[in-house]
C-alpha cells in the first residue's frame, strides 16, 4: 500500500554508510520548505565511517566487469519504481513538503528514475563520456617515438554536494559513481534529503554486501559545518569534492581545496532564448515559437538553471516590433498555462519578492507590458526597450522576460561566463550562432523548447565541461624498451 502524508509522523533520515544504516544520535533539522522538519544522525560522530582512508579498498570494484555493474544497476532500477518501492513512496511524499516543486512535478520526477537505470541508457553514458575501453582497462596506443602509452581511468574518493532543485540528480550521481568504480559520500540538500536517501536504503537491502553498495554513503550536514567538514575535507580522506549550488556554497567549499583534493564545480548558471525574425514569418511559426518558449521557461516552474528567464526576439524596436512582441507574450503566457502538469503547475509558492518588483512593473507601462500573474500562476513581462528586467537573474515562478532587439549583436553583448542553455528558434538560426555563442561564455545550445529535456543531458558535457572524464583519474602506463626507444643513458 502507498505511504500517505498521514502515515508519516516525524520523519527521520537515517545516515546510509557503506551498505549498513544507522539511526543513532539523532539532532533536529529544520529543512526548507513550510517549516519542515526531519532528524538525522549528528554528522560529526560518523565522519571516520563515512570515510575510505585506506583507497586500496577500492579494489573490489575492479573485480567487477563492466555487465556486472549494469547488471547491478539494471535491477535497482526495476526496484525503484514508486508503486512498489516503500522507501521510494516514503521519499515523495516527503518531497512533497521539502522540494520548491509542487506534487505533480514531484510525482513526474519519481516516475521518471527507473528510466535512468535502462541498460541503453547505461551504456550510452559511459560510452560517450568516457568511453567503456578506458573504463574496463588499460588502452595502448603507439606513439611516433615508438613507445607505447597504455591509459585507464580510475575512479576517486568523491564527495557529492547535490542541488535538491532536480530530484533526478541523486539518481544521476549514484549511476556515475557505479560506472565509474568510485566510492561517493552524496550530501543530501535540505530541500532534497531523502532521494538519495531512499535510492541507498533499496541498494542496501536489495545487495547489501556487494562493492557498489558498499561504496556509497549518503549523509545529512548543514552546509558550513566546518567543525565536521575540516575532519571530512582531508586529501587522505577525500580527492574530489563534486558540488552543485548557489554562490555563497561553492565559495565555501573552496575553503578546503589544497593539493590532492580537486573541486568540480557547477557553478549557478542562467540561460536565455534567442528567437529570429524569421519566427515571425506566419502565424504558424510564431505559435510553434510561443509553446518552445513556454516550456522552456516553465519546465519544473522554472527551478533548473537551464530554464529560460529572458528571451531575446529579433522584432526590431519599432512600434511594428513592439507589436509584434506583445503579441508573441500573451501566446506565451497563454501557452505556460496549458503546459501539462507533468511539466509544469502554478508554482507552490509564488515568491513575494519577485511578485513586488512584477506588480511595480505594471505601473510603468510605458517601458513593460506584464502579462498575467495576478494569481501567483506566472507572468510575461515583455520589456518596450531592448534590455531585460533589472531583476532579470532573479526570475522564477514562471516568470519570463521577453525583449525585443534589432539585431542579433545586441543579444550577443548580454552572453557571458555565467550563461548556461542558449534556446535558439528556428534552427538555422542555430547554424549562424552556434560557432559564435561558445566565444562569449555560452555553454549549451539547443534547439528551442528542449533546454530541459533529459534525453542528452546526463551523457554529455555539462556546463563547459566533461564532469565524468573530471570525476575519473587518467592513468599512464609509458611501456618503452631500447630495441624501439633510444634510452637517456645512452645519449
Amino acid at each position: 500500500m502507498a505511504l500517505t502524508e498521514s502515515s508519516i509522523d516525524i520523519p527521520v533520515m537515517s545516515l546510509i554508510v557503506r551498505g549498513k544504516e544507522v539511526s543513532d544520535n539523532l539532532v533536529e533539522v529544520s529543512g526548507r520548505g513550510e517549516d519542515f522538519t526531519f532528524r538525522a544522525p549528528d554528522p560529526e560522530k560518523y565522519v571516520d565511517l563515512l570515510t575510505l582512508r585506506d583507497p586500496g579498498r577500492l579494489a573490489d570494484l575492479y573485480a567487477l566487469s563492466f555487465d556486472d555493474i549494469l547488471d547491478y544497476l539494471v535491477e535497482l532500477g526495476m526496484q525503484l519504481e514508486v508503486s512498489v518501492n516503500r522507501h521510494m513512496q516514503q521519499a515523495r511524499v516527503l518531497s512533497y513538503h521539502t522540494s520548491p516543486q509542487t506534487p505533480p512535478l514531484v510525482d513526474a520526477a519519481f516516475a521518471t528514475l527507473p528510466q535512468l537505470f535502462r541498460r541503453d541508457n547505461l551504456i550510452e553514458v559511459a560510452e560517450k563520456s568516457i568511453g567503456i575501453a578506458f573504463l574496463e582497462g588499460w588502452v595502448p596506443t603507439t606513439m611516433v617515438s615508438g613507445a607505447t602509452v597504455a591509459v585507464r581511468c580510475f575512479g576517486a574518493r568523491c564527495v557529492h554536494i547535490v542541488p535538491g532543485n532536480a530530484l533526478v540528480v541523486s539518481a544521476i550521481t549514484i549511476i556515475r559513481n557505479a560506472l565509474m568504480r568510485s566510492d561517493a559520500i552524496i550530501k543530501a540538500p535540505s530541500n532534497d534529503p531523502f532521494t538519495a536517501w531512499a535510492i541507498a536504503k533499496t541498494m542496501c537491502e536489495m545487495a547489501p554486501n556487494h562493492p557498489l553498495t558498499r561504496h556509497l554513503s549518503v549523509a545529512y550536514w548543514r552546509g558550513g559545518n566546518v567543525a565536521f567538514e575540516e575532519k571530512l575535507y582531508l586529501p587522505q580522506n577525500v580527492e574530489k569534492i563534486i558540488a552543485w549550488g548557489g554562490f555563497a556554497s561553492i565559495k565555501h567549499v573552496t575553503r578546503y581545496i589544497q593539493p590532492g583534493l580537486e573541486l568540480i564545480s557547477l557553478d549557478p548558471k542562467n540561460s536565455t532564448s534567442i528567437v529570429g525574425a524569421e519566427a515571425f514569418d506566419n502565424e504558424e511559426a510564431v505559435r510553434d515559437a510561443a509553446i518552445r518558449i513556454a516550456t522552456d521557461a516553465g519546465a519544473t516552474n522554472q527551478n533548473a538553471c537551464a530554464n529560460a528567464r529572458v528571451v531575446y526576439v529579433v522584432t526590431g524596436t519599432d512600434e511594428a516590433g513592439l507589436a509584434k512582441a506583445n503579441a508573441l507574450g500573451q501566446q506565451v503566457y497563454d501557452e505556460l498555462l496549458h503546459l501539462p502538469a507533468s511539466v509544469s503547475t502554478k508554482p507552490k509558492k509564488y515568491n513575494r519578492d519577485l511578485a513586488d518588483l512584477v506588480d511595480a512593473l505594471r505601473l510603468d507601462d510605458e517601458w513593460f507590458h506584464v502579462i498575467g500573474g495576478r494569481d501567483g500562476e506566472g507572468a510575461v513581462i515583455v520589456s518596450q526597450l531592448p534590455e531585460p528586467v533589472n531583476f532579470a537573474t532573479a526570475l522564477t515562478d514562471r516568470t519570463i522576460n521577453i525583449v525585443p532587439v534589432d539585431s542579433l549583436d545586441e543579444v550577443l553583448a548580454t552572453v557571458n561566463a555565467y550563461t548556461q542553455t542558449v534556446g535558439i528558434f528556428p534552427e538555422s538560426l542555430k547554424d549562424k550562432l552556434i560557432n559564435i555563442l561558445p566565444l562569449y561564455g555560452a555553454q549549451r545550445i539547443v534547439s528551442l523548447g528542449y533546454a530541459c529535456a533529459m534525453s542528452t543531458m546526463n551523457s554529455n558535457a555539462h556546463d563547459g565541461l566533461e564532469p565524468l572524464r573530471r570525476m575519473g583519474k587518467w592513468i599512464v602506463n609509458d611501456i618503452s624498451s631500447p630495441e624501439l626507444v633510444p634510452p637517456l643513458w645512452r645519449q
